[in-house]
């Protein structure tokens, strides 16, 4: 009878919809799934150094508490001359900056600095996802929703309409 019980009990827990169901949203779900692209370059590594996104690569900085967080100043990464004169500039990483910034980071550079010269060392860009009928733009949100989701909160931020990064 025990056994009986304790199976049982084993595979209600285990078929448990909230065991199924993930605690994101359902565009950062999808920017999570899409982070698969990033975490070549990129981890998510928080403040207790739990790994959270990623493996363990260097090649691009921290993303964790990257929202909010001013353009080129993540300690012990060696940025790029044009997102360090950004971020001396003022830009500071939020919704808008991001999305743009993911969708072609040289042009937003360049477009932020007014210098046709200003170069990202970032050559990924965020694409339409097709799959799931997204536009890039709703695709570089998913990123942002996902990032904002699991770190820190930030200092101000302003809210996000989902339904435009899931399916607009």
């Amino acid at each position: 009878m025990i056994r009986i019980t304790s199976a049982l009990v084993m595979v209600s827990f285990l078929s448990s919809p909230v065991l199924a169901e993930s605690h994101l949203s359902e565009g950062a779900a999808m920017g999570e799934a899409a982070f698969k692209k990033c975490q070549t370059c990129h981890v998510v590594v928080d403040d207790d150094g739990n790994m959270i996104a990623g493996k363990k690569a260097k090649t691009g900085p921290n993303l964790y508490g990257v929202i909010g967080r001013t353009a080129g100043t993540y300690d012990g990464f060696r940025y790029g001359k044009s997102i360090v004169q950004a971020g001396e500039a003022g830009l500071v990483w939020d919704q808008e900056n991001i999305v743009a910034y993911l969708q072609d980071p040289k042009k937003f550079l360049r477009s932020y600095l007014d210098d046709p010269k200003a170069k990202a060392k970032m050559s990924f860009k965020v694409k339409a996802d097709r799959k799931n009928d997204l536009t890039a733009e709703q695709a570089a949100l998913n990123y942002y929703l996902f990032l904002l989701e699991i770190g820190p909160e930030p200092e101000m931020e302003e809210p996000v309409d989902e339904d435009t990064a899931t399916n607009g």
